[in-house]
């Protein structure tokens, strides 16, 4: 799979999983489960594997750790949908890790300050899962459409 199709799929995936997110306020496993296996497996066919398992776990470490310490602050859902983004963006390398991984802590930030600000919703929730695709598609678009 070349990395055009590899960034289509990876499209697919996110849109689906983001709009499943915002209607359900979930994300379901029969999404996040397969599409980490996915990602895993072509990331090792494609000689990443260490890269993209190192991502996958280093980020749902992160995710479980905040899922335990506050498990209403976020859901088991998104610690399996780190499996998957984490992997994908590991196997891209570091940089794009790092960046995915705090980008979509912030994009969920400024999405529920607006949605405190702008819409006076004090009580919304914001599903994460939409700024963890947002983050990794942003990260991984730098990378593949940079000069």
């Amino acid at each position: 799979m070349g990395v055009g199709a590899a960034c289509v799929s990876a499209l697919a995936w996110c849109s689906a999983l983001s709009c499943y997110d915002i209607r359900q306020r979930r994300l379901p496993n029969w999404l996040t489960i397969p599409g980490a296996v996915v990602i895993l497996t072509v990331a090792a066919c494609a000689g990443r594997g260490t890269p993209a398992w190192c991502g996958a776990v280093a980020l749902v470490g992160l995710y479980l750790v905040v899922h335990l310490v506050a498990p209403a602050a976020m859901g088991a859902g998104d610690v399996k949908l780190a499996a998957g983004v984490g992997g994908l963006t590991g196997a891209f390398g570091y940089d794009v890790w790092v960046l995915a991984a705090i980008g979509a802590p912030l994009l969920s930030a400024m999405w529920a300050l607006v949605a405190v600000a702008v819409v006076r919703r004090p009580n919304s929730s914001v599903p994460h899962g939409v700024s963890m695709c947002t983050a990794t598609l942003a990260a991984l678009a730098l990378v593949v459409f940079s000069p």
